[in-house]
Protein backbone atom coordinates (compact mmCIF):
# COMPACT_ATOMS: atom_id res chain seq x y z
CA UNK A 1 0.00 0.00 0.00
CA UNK A 2 1.60 3.17 -0.86
CA UNK A 3 0.26 5.37 1.56
CA UNK A 4 -0.41 3.91 5.39
CA UNK A 5 -3.47 4.87 6.85
CA UNK A 6 -4.30 4.76 10.32
CA UNK A 7 -7.53 3.12 12.07
CA UNK A 8 -8.80 6.94 12.41
CA UNK A 9 -8.26 8.01 9.02
CA UNK A 10 -10.03 4.76 7.95
CA UNK A 11 -13.39 5.64 9.89
CA UNK A 12 -13.02 9.22 8.54
CA UNK A 13 -12.69 7.85 5.00
CA UNK A 14 -15.35 5.31 5.37
CA UNK A 15 -17.78 8.11 6.79
CA UNK A 16 -17.04 10.58 4.04
CA UNK A 17 -17.78 7.58 1.53
CA UNK A 18 -21.37 7.11 3.15
CA UNK A 19 -22.00 10.56 3.00
CA UNK A 20 -19.69 13.44 1.19
CA UNK A 21 -21.54 15.93 2.73
CA UNK A 22 -21.19 15.58 6.49
CA UNK A 23 -20.15 18.70 8.54
CA UNK A 24 -16.90 18.59 10.34
CA UNK A 25 -18.84 18.22 13.47
CA UNK A 26 -21.08 15.54 12.21
CA UNK A 27 -18.05 13.55 11.07
CA UNK A 28 -16.21 14.48 14.22
CA UNK A 29 -19.00 12.90 16.13
CA UNK A 30 -19.03 10.08 14.00
CA UNK A 31 -15.55 8.25 14.37
CA UNK A 32 -14.76 9.99 17.66
CA UNK A 33 -12.35 12.82 17.20
CA UNK A 34 -12.71 16.42 18.36
CA UNK A 35 -13.36 18.91 15.80
CA UNK A 36 -9.81 20.67 14.90
CA UNK A 37 -8.11 17.41 15.11
CA UNK A 38 -10.17 15.69 12.61
CA UNK A 39 -10.27 18.86 10.57
CA UNK A 40 -6.61 18.41 10.41
CA UNK A 41 -6.94 14.94 9.41
CA UNK A 42 -9.49 15.44 6.81
CA UNK A 43 -6.94 18.27 5.28
CA UNK A 44 -4.09 16.05 5.49
CA UNK A 45 -5.74 13.24 3.00
CA UNK A 46 -6.87 16.03 0.65
CA UNK A 47 -3.74 17.33 0.57
CA UNK A 48 -1.53 13.86 0.00
CA UNK A 49 -4.71 12.88 -3.10
CA UNK A 50 -6.44 9.88 -0.39
CA UNK A 51 -9.25 12.03 -1.10
CA UNK A 52 -9.50 13.38 -4.30
CA UNK A 53 -12.45 15.29 -4.60
CA UNK A 54 -15.97 15.31 -3.54
CA UNK A 55 -18.83 14.49 -5.66
CA UNK A 56 -23.16 13.81 -5.79
CA UNK A 57 -23.75 9.91 -6.73
CA UNK A 58 -26.54 10.26 -9.61
CA UNK A 59 -29.46 7.56 -10.12
CA UNK A 60 -28.50 7.83 -14.31
CA UNK A 61 -32.02 6.31 -14.68
CA UNK A 62 -33.55 9.32 -13.18
CA UNK A 63 -31.56 12.08 -15.16
CA UNK A 64 -32.53 10.02 -18.32
CA UNK A 65 -29.91 7.81 -19.07
CA UNK A 66 -31.68 4.43 -19.55
CA UNK A 67 -28.72 2.53 -21.08
CA UNK A 68 -25.63 1.37 -19.29
CA UNK A 69 -22.82 -0.13 -21.72
CA UNK A 70 -19.64 -1.84 -20.96
CA UNK A 71 -17.69 -2.02 -24.52
CA UNK A 72 -14.65 -3.96 -24.91
CA UNK A 73 -12.07 -2.42 -27.71
CA UNK A 74 -8.99 -3.65 -29.46
CA UNK A 75 -6.87 -1.12 -31.03
CA UNK A 76 -4.69 -1.40 -34.78
CA UNK A 77 -1.47 -1.20 -32.67
CA UNK A 78 -0.01 -1.14 -29.72
CA UNK A 79 2.48 0.97 -29.72
CA UNK A 80 2.18 3.34 -26.60
CA UNK A 81 1.61 6.39 -29.46
CA UNK A 82 -1.02 4.31 -30.32
CA UNK A 83 -2.80 4.21 -26.86
CA UNK A 84 -2.60 7.27 -25.89
CA UNK A 85 -3.71 8.62 -28.96
CA UNK A 86 -6.76 6.36 -28.49
CA UNK A 87 -6.79 7.43 -25.12
CA UNK A 88 -6.89 10.98 -25.92
CA UNK A 89 -9.68 10.06 -28.48
CA UNK A 90 -12.17 8.68 -26.08
CA UNK A 91 -11.51 10.48 -22.99
CA UNK A 92 -13.43 13.80 -24.95
CA UNK A 93 -16.53 11.56 -25.84
CA UNK A 94 -18.99 12.59 -23.12
CA UNK A 95 -21.35 9.24 -23.41
CA UNK A 96 -17.71 7.50 -21.94
CA UNK A 97 -18.34 7.97 -18.58
CA UNK A 98 -15.34 5.89 -17.79
CA UNK A 99 -12.32 3.76 -19.78
CA UNK A 100 -9.64 1.72 -18.62
CA UNK A 101 -6.75 0.05 -20.57
CA UNK A 102 -6.60 -3.32 -19.48
CA UNK A 103 -4.72 -6.81 -19.90
CA UNK A 104 -6.81 -9.58 -21.33
CA UNK A 105 -8.73 -10.39 -24.79
CA UNK A 106 -9.15 -6.22 -25.56
CA UNK A 107 -6.75 -3.30 -24.97
CA UNK A 108 -9.51 -1.24 -23.38
CA UNK A 109 -12.59 -1.29 -21.47
CA UNK A 110 -15.61 1.57 -21.64
CA UNK A 111 -18.28 2.11 -19.54
CA UNK A 112 -20.70 3.87 -21.90
CA UNK A 113 -24.32 5.54 -20.74
CA UNK A 114 -26.94 6.61 -23.15
CA UNK A 115 -30.97 7.70 -23.33
CA UNK A 116 -32.05 4.63 -24.95
CA UNK A 117 -30.94 2.07 -27.56
CA UNK A 118 -31.47 4.06 -30.86
CA UNK A 119 -29.50 6.74 -29.21
CA UNK A 120 -26.80 3.96 -28.28
CA UNK A 121 -26.62 2.70 -32.18
CA UNK A 122 -25.96 6.62 -33.33
CA UNK A 123 -23.40 7.09 -31.34
CA UNK A 124 -21.60 3.47 -31.76
CA UNK A 125 -22.19 3.50 -35.27
CA UNK A 126 -21.35 7.19 -36.29
CA UNK A 127 -18.39 8.28 -33.76
CA UNK A 128 -17.03 5.53 -32.05
CA UNK A 129 -16.40 3.08 -34.68
CA UNK A 130 -14.95 5.87 -36.68
CA UNK A 131 -12.37 6.21 -34.17
CA UNK A 132 -9.41 5.75 -36.81
CA UNK A 133 -7.68 3.13 -34.31
CA UNK A 134 -10.47 0.75 -33.77
CA UNK A 135 -9.65 -2.78 -34.75
CA UNK A 136 -12.79 -4.42 -33.10
CA UNK A 137 -15.31 -3.94 -30.15
CA UNK A 138 -17.48 -5.95 -28.47
CA UNK A 139 -20.29 -4.40 -26.66
CA UNK A 140 -21.93 -5.52 -23.39
CA UNK A 141 -25.55 -4.09 -22.02
CA UNK A 142 -25.96 -4.06 -18.72
CA UNK A 143 -29.26 -5.26 -17.73
CA UNK A 144 -29.29 -4.92 -14.13
CA UNK A 145 -27.02 -3.45 -11.65
CA UNK A 146 -26.50 -6.65 -9.30
CA UNK A 147 -23.85 -4.17 -6.85
CA UNK A 148 -23.22 -0.61 -8.59
CA UNK A 149 -20.07 1.13 -7.29
CA UNK A 150 -20.69 2.53 -3.81
CA UNK A 151 -16.79 3.57 -2.95
CA UNK A 152 -13.54 1.04 -2.36
CA UNK A 153 -13.82 -1.47 0.67
CA UNK A 154 -11.65 0.10 2.84
CA UNK A 155 -11.46 -3.09 5.25
CA UNK A 156 -9.90 -4.69 1.97
CA UNK A 157 -7.66 -2.16 1.11
CA UNK A 158 -6.10 -1.66 4.71
CA UNK A 159 -6.39 -5.53 5.61
CA UNK A 160 -8.60 -4.58 8.53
Amino acid sequence: MPELLEPIDIRILSALQDDGRLTNQALSAEVGLSTSPCWRRVRQLEESGVISGYTAVLDRRRIGLGVLAFIKVKIDSHSEAEAEAFSADVSKLKEVVACYSIAGDADFLMQVVSPDLDTYARFAMSILRRLPRIKEMQTMFVLTEVKPFKGFPLDVATGA
